[in-house]
């Protein structure tokens, strides 16, 4: 089995394919393929010691999932699956996509819903990203003036994603044992 699982929630697709470029990077037995949550068993999901979570936020700061209009369940759905589940002793990292220009109110608020529900169940959450470089009015996922993961914008920065992602790999590499 992999070392790391790397799970993300999508909608339009956007949140997935930072996934495969994470992915794209390392060898099977370090981490295992990307996984939509909406196909995860809960024990698979709790097997891992280390993982990278990813989330869009949608429409007015939701999780993606069935009550924000997405044709499958995601992350809305899968979180109550996983509320017993005790992260102590896991080490995780979370990523998070949102529009700073067209939801500059509650910019990639989802993240801090994973981050709280994960850190809550007693997880070690590494990864905090700095908030310049965007042009947003507030976020939830704002924790001691960073980040709580790193955040790209793919509808106003897309050309700024790939360099973000690197940095934010180096950046968790130490803590998640990757080879950089």
């Amino acid at each position: 089995m992999a070392k790391i699982g790397l799970f993300f929630g999508s909608n339009t697709g956007n949140t997935r394919k930072i996934a495969k470029l994470i992915k794209k990077r390392f060898d099977d037995e370090l981490m295992a393929k990307p996984l939509n949550v909406n196909r995860v068993e809960v024990d698979d999901f709790a097997s891992y010691e280390y993982l990278i979570l990813g989330t869009p936020t949608l429409g007015e700061g939701d999780l993606p999932g069935l009550s924000s209009d997405c044709e499958n369940e995601s992350w809305e759905e899968f979180l109550p699956k996983i509320e017993d589940v005790d992260f102590s002793g896991k080490t995780v990292a979370i990523y998070g996509l949102g529009d700073q220009v067209g939801y500059p109110d509650e910019f990639v608020d989802a993240m801090a819903e994973i981050y709280e529900f994960i850190k809550e169940r007693g997880a070690k959450i590494v990864g905090a990203w700095p908030t310049e470089g965007y042009e947003f009015e507030h976020s939830e996922a704002i924790v001691d003036d960073m980040f709580v993961g790193l955040v790209l914008d793919q509808d106003n920065q897309s050309g700024m994603s790939e360099d973000r992602l690197s940095t934010w790999l180096n950046q968790i590499a130490p803590e998640f044992g990757l080879p950089l």
